[in-house]
């Protein structure tokens, strides 16, 4: 039994899981900073644990760096920052460039200060050594079951700040933000998705059954609010209700090549779409050459630069083999050889990289480049942020994308719009809920007296 109002209120307080603030005042904030870096770092810092969903291109590294140096004051202790391949080193010259010491260390032996190491050396790390932990990309852990996501949250556990950043936290995944939740120390991900969801199995286009969530009833706001307890998100400055001026994009154009498969199906007088998942695999094989003929054609027309995107090692190899002056970065290469290619490449070094977007879609800065080839596949997630290494803020030039899939694969293509629809709608989604839950918390602080920012009017 309640004792009186008080402890109800408490009582649903708890219920809500609404994260409080861990953090402290920012020490301290350069001026370099736009204005919606500085308040996106100040919330970040006072907030202690939180996560930043900021589209490719805002600053997440310039962010991240100032978060660290500020904990680094503020507790004298290390901080950990993690990062995907090779991005590594472009904290490094971030740091250079903004004047913020920051160290690359992959063994574990660190002298401390700002220590920045890819995901793959983590195990070699001991987390009661830092004072925080910056997780780089952080959509590596989206999945519930990866040893990545499980290496990750153990780390973080028992650090008392944590920082999360990615472009691509899709409102739509639900899996990511709980798993993205978990490790910051707020409800784990099954425990949210039992909070606020309700499963249900769907058929996809395919006819392939599969697992999905939808809000239970009058949850939505609530878990909206949640969200928004812990994480800011963003595609463009305005967002946050500051100026897009100097973070306008140049144009997208992006294109299907498609190109006419050399065997039909039996039975068939045409090439017919493939239905079934074996279909699909079988088409992309049998279509190998005329695709990777297809792309060398493109890249060899022009002496730009160029980055091709493929999914399976033969397309890799032969698209070596056929473009001149092209370099691969593949699995089967050593985490220093990839290095290697993939910093020649963004600094302008090698003018052709063939690669998979498993191995380099995340995280790296190739403004320098605005021809981008890809064969279709699978995820979304893998083909925004393949594009978005070339069209994100800081690119100067119209970002041209060629798709290149055969006649039998229209169906991935199709599928591929409706995700790209579907993503731009929920995170619209994700903003504006988010502004309705910064208006009631707006509102709130202004009822109990307090001063509001000027940006906020």
């Amino acid at each position: 039994m309640m004792s009186g109002n008080g402890d109800y209120a408490a009582f649903l307080a708890k219920k809500a899981q609404v994260g409080a603030d861990s953090g402290f005042e920012p020490l301290w904030l350069p001026d370099w900073l736009f204005g919606f870096q500085r308040h996106l770092v100040e919330w970040a810092l006072r907030k202690g644990r939180g996560a930043i969903f900021a589209d490719c291109g805002l600053g997440k590294g310039p962010m991240s760096l100032v978060w660290a140096e500020n904990v680094l004051r503020k507790t004298n202790k290390p901080v950990l920052i993690l990062a995907p391949l090779a991005v590594s080193h472009q904290f490094i010259h971030e740091g250079e460039k903004f004047d913020i010491e920051c160290k690359r260390c992959q063994d574990g032996r660190h002298s401390g200060g700002i220590v920045v190491t890819n995901y793959e050396r983590l195990d070699r790390f001991d987390p009661k050594e830092f004072g925080g932990c910056v997780g780089d990309e952080s959509s590596r852990i989206k999945h519930a079951t990866t040893k990545t996501r499980n290496m990750v949250t153990e780390f973080m556990r028992e650090i008392p700040y944590r920082l999360l950043g990615t472009a691509t936290a899709a409102p739509n995944d639900f899996f990511e933000l709980g798993t993205s939740s978990e490790a910051l120390g707020y409800l784990g991900h099954q425990d949210m998705l039992s909070r606020f969801f309700k499963e249900d199995e769907v058929k996809d286009y395919l006819g392939w059954g599969r697992k999905t969530f939808r809000f239970r009833g009058h949850a939505e706001f609530p878990f909206w609010r949640w969200v928004c307890s812990w994480s800011r998100a963003c595609r463009k400055p305005s967002d946050l209700g500051f100026d897009d001026d100097g973070f306008v994009l140049p144009p997208l154009q992006e294109r299907e090549l498609i190109v006419e498969a050399s065997r039909k199906k039996k039975g068939t007088l045409f090439a017919v779409p493939a239905s079934t998942l074996p279909e699909q695999r079988e088409e992309r094989r049998s279509t190998l050459r005329q695709r990777c003929e297809a792309a060398a054609e493109l890249v060899s027309s022009h002496d730009d630069y160029s980055v091709i995107w493929c999914h399976l090692n033969d397309e890799g190899d032969l698209l070596e083999k056929i473009i001149p002056e092209a370099f691969q970065v593949k699995g089967s290469q050593s985490d220093e050889r990839k290095e290697e290619r993939l910093r020649a490449f963004s600094d302008g070094e090698l003018k052709r990289l063939i690669i998979k977007p498993k191995i380099g879609a995340f995280g790296l800065n190739w403004q320098h480049c605005h021809n981008v080839v890809c064969f279709p596949g699978y995820s979304f997630e893998q083909y925004y942020q393949a594009v978005r290494r070339c069209w994100r803020f800081g690119q100067k030039r119209k970002v041209n994308v060629t798709i290149i899939a055969s006649t039998g694969e229209k169906k991935v293509l199709a599928a591929m719009k409706r995700k790209a629809e579907q993503a731009d709608r929920m995170f619209d989604n994700l903003v504006r809920s988010m502004d309705d839950v910064l208006h009631v918390e707006r509102k709130a602080n202004f009822e109990k007296g307090e001063e509001i920012p000027s940006w906020l009017g």
